[in-house]
């Protein structure tokens, strides 16, 4: 990693926070983080430290129609190490949150939603908590830093180790603090960046745009400071990754692999492919290999147009993880705007590992539900279109406070302004009414359903688009003439559907103490802290209504095929986990009963072709760019093997998908490529 510490201030950082944790002080103090939305404030984190060994926490965030609350409190030990952690809550889909953890005799035991554990423990290890740390982060990053190594051993698995990077003092109206900038990793796939005070406390982060944090009397102009600091660091860090895990290349001949053409829907068997900086330069049954070529021996293998994510949400550290599964282009369904401009330009430039990006601007309506950009009025709103399409935007996502009578406007104005129209279903509105008024493109499958479930009269700014579904979905008759005369509607208008199936059945199937079944077939290959998070229920389903939406799960697939066999248009898209979740995705379209060949032109050509791209990229074919990957088998028989990626090639440089996926510490699902010819370079 690479970091910009002053040897001076790093050593009297060191002798500040490695005294005895037997010399905090004793008296009660508490610090409290706010934390903020583009909406605005959001919630407030609160840590108190009680005594010289006991800590409390309070969260209470909301955003969307998520609401999480989570109470803590832990008692650590003369070392730091917590001996015992209490946690309840509710989660941002309204499971229950009960946690607990104990250290005793060298025996810990821990309980949450996540899972139940014991372990013997005979050297220290810090327990982390399932679902949220305001009590326990600043013992956390203490016990860090009191570390030699700065590396921590981790209950109930897993390591974590820290980088210090930066220093800063803050001032604000007569409050000072000296703030400290640490890389943490291990806790996810890519290291956690975020700013500290004196006492290893929280106190600004900058999480991609999304949601900000920053210590209660300090403004956003000291957090905005903060956040250029941290978004240079994190961008560091990742060129720093793209120098080691990107080869560049002038001529790659790919041989003998099962080419699959897309746009005719058939397999060329042991063709070769040769790529010339970064087009497809010639395809045919045997290309003369020179000594400039680099050379990958493809047989037995299938190559494929690199994959496309219809409903990403970027942020930087995405780009590694969509590239280990293939997926080279992602469709940007609303961020933060300074955030994903800077995203499309570190990607399409190459200057940091991802995807090529394509932006759709997000907008909704001001309500208490609303997310994202939030306009006031229709004068606000019809500016706010054209404002995207002035900075280059494909089209607009509305979303569901928009105001129903605004709609139809709206779409003129995108419409006049070359902008596709899309979204949810605003509250109070019907799909057949919104299609109607102008809509191009429907998000998410459960929009399909609400259409009769919820109506004009049901608040789905609220987690009714959700819990109706889980309810009701199983007992439709997708074939009423009520349902035939909607998708006939969608058919012939030409209504693109973006389903993120396998995003809504995580959220209905999910079961505490089990790993979700949408990701049964990863958990193993993932880091320790990765897959826990994959494990426990989502919503507060139990019982015989689990049942109920276990079968309105299997509803959505159905529907699937509902829409495939009517000729309506699908994309494919997660607005989930980056890259395995599209894989999932295609994986349901198969068992809907959807022909292989036809999902991988909805993953390629069909969303090259949505947001005008098709004739750069899409599909395998002389002049196109350079957009492909590699993989181990054959998802035209088997969609599965559609993980097995073992290389990917994007422009002029291409990647070894092993090496990525061990970067983010994943195992990878297939063998490492294997280059020959000339000596494979770096990217510089």
């Amino acid at each position: 990693m690479v970091t910009k510490t002053n040897k001076a201030w790093l050593s009297l950082l060191i002798v500040c926070v490695s005294v005895s944790f037997n010399a905090i002080a004793e008296n009660k103090e508490t610090v409290t983080n706010l934390l903020y939305t583009e909406k605005g404030l959001a919630g407030k984190a609160v840590f108190t430290q009680e005594s010289q060994f006991d800590y409390s926490g309070f969260l209470e965030v909301g955003w969307n129609n998520r609401r999480l609350k989570i109470s803590e409190s832990v008692t650590l030990d003369a070392n730091g190490m917590p001996v015992s952690f209490k946690a309840h809550g509710q989660s941002p889909f309204g499971s229950i949150i009960e946690e607990s953890f104990t250290l005793k005799n060298h025996q810990a035991h821990w309980e949450s939603a996540k899972d139940v554990g014991t372990m013997d423990v005979n050297t220290p290890r810090f327990y982390v908590p399932a679902d949220s740390s305001v009590a326990t982060d600043a013992a956390f990053v203490r016990a860090l830093l009191a570390s030699p190594s700065k590396t921590l051993e981790l209950l109930p698995s897993g390591h974590a180790s820290l980088t210090i990077l930066n220093e800063q003092e803050v001032e604000h109206q007569g409050n000072k603090a000296q703030v400290y900038l640490y890389a943490i990793s291990g806790l996810d796939f890519t290291p956690d960046f975020a700013w500290y005070d004196n006492k290893g406390r929280l106190f600004a982060q900058n999480m991609g745009g999304f949601m900000r944090v920053i210590r209660e009397g300090f403004s956003l102009e000291n957090l905005s400071a903060l956040s250029e600091i941290q978004q240079k660091e994190e961008k560091s860090y990742l060129e720093n990754m793209a120098d080691k895990l990107s080869h560049s290349y002038t001529q790659l001949l790919i041989q003998g692999s099962n080419v699959i053409d897309v746009e005719q829907g058939k397999r060329i068997e042991q063709i070769d492919v040769l790529l010339e900086n970064g087009k497809i330069k010639k395809i045919a049954k045997h290309i003369p290999q020179d000594d400039h070529m680099q050379v990958i021996n493809g047989k037995d293998k299938t190559l494929l147009p690199g994959l496309w994510d219809m409903h990403g949400h970027l942020s930087k550290d995405d780009g590694l993880l969509n590239m280990a599964a293939g997926v080279t282009n992602v469709r940007d369904m609303g961020s933060n705007h300074d955030s994903i401009m800077e995203i499309e330009t570190l990607f399409n430039s190459n200057q940091i590992i991802g995807p090529h990006v394509y932006r759709a601007g997000f907008m909704d309506q001001k309500s208490e539900y609303s997310a994202g950009l939030s306009v006031e009025t229709l004068e606000e709103a019809l500016n706010t279109v054209d404002w995207f399409a002035d900075n280059g935007y494909i089209q607009i996502k509305l979303y569901s406070s928009i105001d129903p009578d605004w709609v139809k406007p709206l779409a003129e104005r995108a419409h006049s302004r070359g902008l596709r129209v899309s979204g949810h279903i605003p509250a109070f509105m019907t799909a057949e009414q919104a299609v109607n008024a102008g809509y191009d493109e429907i998000q998410h499958i459960n929009m399909i359903f609400l259409n009769f479930l919820a109506g004009t009269h049901a608040d789905t700014r609220q987690q009714l688009r959700f819990s109706l579904i889980g309810e009701q979905a199983g007992e439709m008759d997708l074939n009423s003439p009520e349902m035939k005369a909607l998708i006939k509607l969608l058919a012939d208008k030409r209504i693109t559907v973006d389903p993120t199936v396998s995003t809504f059945r995580s959220l209905l199937i999910a079961e505490d103490r089990q790993t979700n079944p949408e990701y049964l077939a990863i958990i193993d290959h993932l880091p320790p802290a990765a897959s826990r998070q994959l494990k426990g229920a989502e919503m507060n389903v139990k019982g015989a209504e689990l049942v109920e939406y276990k079968k309105s799960a299997d509803a959505l697939i159905d529907m699937v095929k509902v829409l495939y066999d009517n000729q309506v248009p699908i994309v494919p898209g997660t607005d989930n986990l980056t890259g395995f979740t599209l894989h999932r995705e295609l994986e349901l379209y198969e068992q809907a009963g959807i022909p292989a060949f036809d999902i991988l032109a909805m993953a390629s050509i069909n969303s090259a072709n949505l947001v005008g791209a098709g004739h750069l990229s899409g599909s395998i074919k002389e002049g196109k760019n350079a957009d492909l990957i590699l993989v181990e088998g054959d998802p035209t028989q088997n969609m599965s093997d559609i993980r097995n990626v073992s290389l990917v090639v994007k422009d002029n440089h291409f990647y070894k998908t092993a090496e990525l996926y061990r970067t983010l510490g994943v195992k990878p699902f297939t063998r490492p490529a294997i280059v020959t010819g000339p000596k494979v370079t770096q990217r510089h």
